[in-house]
């Protein structure tokens, strides 16, 4: 059986300037990115540094985790992960 790996993705060590916009830009070269969400702190609403990006297929989802997990943006080493499902 193979295994699944999802479309979603933990994206962290993120700028603090990254906009969800310019997250869903430096995705979309992989396929459709169906949301891109950052973390907000609840009390000055700037981004705590990581989000989730999810796309429409499991083989653009494994095609940016691959790509983009130890890559340089914005000078910060960014991290990928498959995001936990809950």
């Amino acid at each position: 059986m193979s295994r699944r790996i999802g479309t979603k993705l933990f994206v962290h060590r993120l700028c603090f300037y990254t906009t969800q916009e310019q997250l869903k830009k430096l995705f979309s070269p992989f396929g459709l990115v169906t949301q891109a969400d950052l973390a907000l702190d609840p009390i000055t609403k700037r981004p705590k540094g990581f989000g989730f990006v999810s796309f429409k297929s499991e083989i653009e989802a494994e095609k940016a985790l691959r790509a983009m997990n130890g890559r340089i943006v914005s000078g910060r080493l960014i991290l990928v992960e498959l995001a936990n499902e809950k």
